[in-house]
C-alpha cells in the first residue's frame, strides 16, 4: 500500500470508500463481541466485559475475542491510511481540472462519498474505545453529547455539498439522465443515512433523557432526507437503466441499496431502544423480528439484482480478477459487509429474540457460518482490490474515460 501510484494516477473521491470498507469490516469484528460476550446492564460490550469473557471463558470464546480485537485492530490501521492517503490525494485532485469538471457533471455528488466514510470514522473510534480503553463507560454520557455534535459537524458538511449539487442541477439545470443509468446517484443517500445511525447511537445507549431524546429528533431528520432522497434517485437510476443499459464502471452502485438498508435498520432499532427505555414505547421481539425480516428480505432482492447485471457484464473477471482497473470496484465491500452485519442481527435480534432458533445452537451456528464465510470473502476483496490499485503493477489497465 505504499506504492499508491496507480491509485494516484486515476484519483476519485470514490477511493474514499477504500477506507469507508476498511472501517465496515471494524464493525464486522465488533458484531463477534457484541453478541457473543456477555455484558449485563450494557446495550454494547466494554473492555471489562471483554476482559472478563478472555479471563473466564472456554477456549472457543478466547480464540473469537483475540481473533475479534486483531481484526478489529487491523482494520482500523488499515482505515486511518486510507484516510490519510484520501485527504492527501484530494488536496492535489482539487487543484485540477478533473475537478472542476466534476463540480460540472452527475459526478459532483461522489463528492458525498467523504462526510460518509468521515461518519463511519466517527463509529470505528467509538469502537475502538470501547473495546481497548478501560473505563470508558464511566465517562461515556459526557462523550455522547461531544459525539452528537460530531455527527452533526459531518451531516451539516453533507448537506452543504448536496446543496450545491442540487442547487446547480435545480437552477440552472445540466443533469445528464443518459449517464444516470447506475444507482451512482444513491450515494448521498448512503452518507445522510450513516450519519443518522451515529446520530442514533446516544439514544440506544445513553440513560440520560434528554440526549437520547435530542439524539432521536436529530438521527430521524437524516434518516428521512435519507429515504426521501434516496427514493427518487432510485427511481430516477431505473428508468436510466432501462432506457440506456447500466453503466459498466458504476455497476457495483447496483447493490448501494444493500447497506443504506442495513444503516437504516440499525438506526431504527436504535431509535427504537431509545423510545422504548426513557419514554415508554412498548414494541417487543415480534416486531424487531418482523422489520429486521422485511428488511432482510429487500436486500436480498436488490442482491440478486444487482448480480445479474454483474454478471452479465462480467464485472468480476473484469475489474477484480481482471486487468481493466476502476475505483468504482470499491462500492464491491459495502453489501458484504452490510449483509454480514445485517445477519447477525437478524440470527440474534431476530430469530434468537423470538425464539425460533436457540442461541448457540446448531441451528444458531449453522447460519452464522454463512455470515462467517460472508465475512471472509469480504476480506478477501478488500485484500485483492487493494493489491489491485495500491502497488506499481504495470499490468493493469485502466478502464477506459467516458
Amino acid at each position: 500500500m505504499r506504492n499508491a501510484v496507480r491509485a494516484s494516477e486515476h484519483y476519485s473521491p470514490i477511493y474514499f470508500l477504500a477506507a469507508l470498507g476498511a472501517g465496515g469490516l471494524v464493525v464486522t469484528f465488533f458484531m463477534w463481541l457484541l453478541f457473543w460476550v456477555p455484558h449485563p446492564g450494557r446495550p454494547v460490550p466494554v473492555f471489562e466485559d471483554i476482559a472478563a469473557a478472555l479471563a473466564t471463558g472456554d477456549w472457543p470464546i478466547k480464540l473469537a475475542i483475540i481473533s475479534a480485537w486483531s481484526g478489529i485492530a487491523i482494520f482500523a490501521l488499515m482505515k486511518a491510511w486510507l484516510l490519510y492517503w484520501n485527504f492527501s490525494e484530494y488536496a492535489r485532485f482539487r487543484r485540477t481540472a478533473a475537478f472542476a469538471a466534476l463540480r460540472e457533471s452527475n459526478n459532483e455528488t461522489q463528492l458525498l462519498a467523504i462526510p460518509l466514510t468521515l461518519a463511519m470514522a466517527i463509529n470505528v473510534g467509538f469502537i475502538l474505545g470501547l473495546v481497548f480503553v478501560p473505563g470508558l463507560w464511566s465517562i461515556v454520557e459526557y462523550l455522547f453529547p461531544v459525539a452528537l455534535a460530531a455527527f452533526l459537524v459531518v451531516g451539516a458538511w453533507a448537506l452543504q455539498l448536496l446543496g450545491d449539487f442540487w442547487g446547480r442541477v435545480l437552477t440552472n439545470g445540466g443533469f445528464d439522465c443518459t449517464k444516470n443509468n447506475s444507482f451512482a446517484q444513491l450515494l448521498p443517500a448512503f452518507a445522510l443515512a450513516m450519519v443518522g445511525v451515529g446520530l442514533a447511537a446516544p439514544a440506544a445507549m445513553s440513560g440520560t433523557a434528554w440526549v437520547a431524546g435530542l439524539s432521536y429528533l436529530a438521527s430521524l431528520l437524516f434518516i428521512t432526507m435519507a429515504v426521501l432522497i434516496g427514493t427518487v434517485k432510485l427511481i430516477l437510476g431505473v428508468r436510466a437503466m432501462m432506457e440506456n443499459g447500466a453503466d459498466v464502471e458504476s455497476a457495483p452502485s447496483l447493490w448501494i441499496v444493500v447497506p443504506i438498508i442495513t444503516v437504516i435498520s440499525i438506526a431504527l432499532m436504535r431509535q427504537g431502544h431509545g423510545m422504548h427505555t426513557h419514554f415508554g414505547s412498548q414494541a417487543g421481539p415480534a416486531e424487531m423480528f418482523e422489520m429486521l425480516a422485511q428488511f432482510f428480505v429487500v436486500q436480498l432482492a436488490f442482491a440478486l439484482f444487482g448480480w445479474v447485471v454483474l454478471r452479465r457484464q462480467r464485472y468480476f473477471s473484469r475489474f477484480v480478477g481482471g486487468r481493466e482497473f476502476s475505483p468504482g470496484s470499491y462500492a464491491l465491500v459495502c453489501p458484504g459487509v452490510a449483509l454480514v452485519v445485517m445477519s447477525q442481527f437478524f440470527i440474534n435480534k431476530g430469530l434468537v429474540g423470538i425464539g425460533l432458533i436457540e442461541k448457540f445452537g446448531v441451528a444458531y451456528w449453522s447460519l452464522t457460518a454463512a455470515a462467517l464465510v460472508l465475512q471472509a470473502a469480504t476480506i478477501w476483496l478488500v485484500f485483492v482490490l487493494n493489491a489491485k490499485h495500491f502497488s506499481r503493477n504495470p499490468e493493469a489497465q485502466a478502464a477506459p474515460a467516458e
